[in-house]
């Protein structure tokens, strides 16, 4: 059986200045692109069934300058959608809303663009996206390239815990994790692997 290997997308200026970008769509700054192409030895050597990306630019491209060629984009591996919070730090909701926590209390809703999700919803996307990938893993590896939220939502639901365990899993831009099992149960077999 294959792993499943979780690439996040290189930094942005949003990402290094830790705002919430969900489905605003920025490209990748030059550390960002360096990030993605020093991804490039973690996966050398592997045959990749399907490759799999958000349908963001930054993923995308991460991917690209990782080597990798995208066989398809899925919008089930779009961000989190933070709704109201879209663009705003942790620090700057706090001010208005002491104590929050993304994973606790979700977001509020904003516009057309931007209405929101709970960390439910996101749990039931990626719950697709996985439901899509397994039956490929019996092939080999599947390369899933996306954000650090989704993608700390699809490790909890590939170990078959709650969505909002995603909080346990921190996730840096530009790093590759791999999911595989371990006598036919879902393990974390790397995580958050910095370039090299």
């Amino acid at each position: 059986m294959g792993e499943l290997i979780v690439l996040r997308h290189g930094e942005t200026e949003w990402s290094r200045a830790r705002r919430h970008t969900g489905r605003t769509d920025l490209p990748l700054t030059e550390h960002g692109e360096r990030q993605a192409r020093s991804l490039e030895p973690a996966l050398a050597g592997r045959e990749f069934v399907r490759v799999v990306a958000s349908p963001a630019e930054r993923a995308r491209r991460t991917a690209e300058l990782a080597g990798l060629r995208v066989d398809e984009t899925d919008a089930d591996l779009w961000e989190w959608d933070y709704g109201g919070y879209e663009g705003i730090t942790s620090a700057d909701i706090r001010t208005e809303r002491p104590g929050w926590y993304l994973w606790a209390d979700g977001v509020v809703p904003g516009d057309a663009d931007h209405p929101g999700e709970s960390v439910e919803q996101v749990g039931a996307r990626v719950d697709a996206v996985l439901k899509r990938v397994r039956p490929l893993l019996e092939e080999g590896d599947v390369a899933l390239v996306a954000h650090g939220h989704v993608l700390r939502v699809l490790t909890a639901r590939w170990l078959d815990l709650e969505p909002a365990a995603g909080r346990l899993f921190a996730l840096d831009t530009g790093t590759v994790s791999t999911l595989g099992t371990e006598h036919d149960r879902p393990v974390i077999t790397s995580w958050n692997v910095p370039p090299t």
